[in-house]
């Protein structure tokens, strides 16, 4: 004769997650670069030191790697959010010149300091 185990809810468990679990996750993002638990409000990884974004803030490695790979043909200003300079990129890819100028742009957004990154990646708006 077979004998049958007890299932999980005769034990009185919830397959699901508890409010209060989700809740206390909602207070907490993980790290891009090693995977830690963090806290959401913080700046900056403490297992790994790498700084975290901001919500709306561009990724400065991201916008390098599109200028130097894509730039060409200006996805680098579409992920800016300069759509103009994108579709001026786009109309003129067949020159080249927006190539050349995406890898100079690349060069500049791989070297900035965080400060002129912010003033490049936040233009003003009028």
């Amino acid at each position: 004769m077979a004998h049958s185990k007890p299932s999980d809810s005769s034990k009185g468990h919830s397959p699901e997650p508890h409010k209060e679990d989700n809740h206390h996750l909602a207070e907490y993002k993980f790290c891009a670069g090693c995977g830690a638990k963090i806290h959401k409000e913080a700046h900056a990884c403490p297992k790994c030191g790498l700084p975290t974004l901001k919500a709306g803030e561009k990724s400065q490695t991201t916008a390098g790697l599109l200028a130097l790979f894509l730039g060409g043909i200006g996805v680098h200003k579409f992920y800016l959010g300069q759509s103009g300079l994108g579709i001026l990129y786009l109309l003129f890819c067949w020159t080249f010149i927006p190539g050349i100028i995406a890898l100079i742009e690349a060069i500049i957004y791989f070297t900035a300091s965080p400060e002129k990154w912010r003033r490049i990646s936040q233009p003003a708006r009028a």
